[in-house]
């Protein structure tokens, strides 16, 4: 199980978009992720009218490692740790994440 899923929200800790929040809108490998309007780059664009694309300079998000973000957790308001833990019995027995700050489970 991973720390961060897609749909998570999150907040940077790290980088020139320290303080930002935003959601994670993919993941890319297993230490880097894209986090919708974060961590956006310039990229030239060749034009293409055989697919109907029209050249130029595009933003485009590009992916931050994970260690550069941090969980957001709308009750404290702050970027928290997760932890996680085993919970029911028998074969309803399931791992899920929490938050080491509220030992709360995070909410999907």
């Amino acid at each position: 199980m991973q720390r961060l899923k897609t749909g998570d929200d999150v907040i940077v800790i790290a980088g020139k978009d320290k303080g930002r929040r935003g959601s994670v809108s993919r993941i890319v490998s297993e230490d880097r992720i894209v986090v919708e309007g974060i961590n956006m780059a310039k990229k030239h664009v060749k034009p293409n009218p055989n697919a109907g694309v029209a050249g130029g300079i595009v933003e485009q998000e590009m992916p931050i490692h994970v260690s550069n973000v941090m969980l957001y957790n709308p009750e404290t308001g702050k970027g928290d740790r997760v932890g996680f833990r085993w919970v029911g019995e028998g074969d309803a027995r399931q791992k899920e994440r929490f938050f080491k700050s509220t030992d709360k489970a995070v909410e999907v």
